[in-house]
């Protein structure tokens, strides 16, 4: 699948929002405590969320991280090609 977004892409976060299968979340893995990351919302696994990137052969995600801590989830693209995410 080809990326939704693109590094530069300045997103709107809706940290008040609760993910669901489908979303684009920001997300915390726990070994990575200092990288936010951006990622699409696979399913629950307990408290966290199994999130993969859209380019998955080039993705770090919850394949080889494990679950992650969901900040928010992205609701609108402002920058460059303004526009609401799905």
């Amino acid at each position: 699948m080809a990326p939704t977004l693109r590094d530069g892409d300045v997103l709107l976060v809706s940290f008040r929002k609760r993910a669901r299968p489908g979303a684009i979340v920001l997300v915390r893995w726990p070994s990575r405590p200092d990288q936010l990351s951006v990622k699409r919302a696979v399913e629950r696994a307990g408290e966290r969320w199994l999130v993969v990137g859209d380019n998955q052969f080039a993705s770090t995600d919850s394949r080889e991280l494990g679950p992650a801590d969901v900040l928010g989830v992205a609701t609108f693209r402002l920058w460059p090609r303004p526009g609401r995410l799905s």
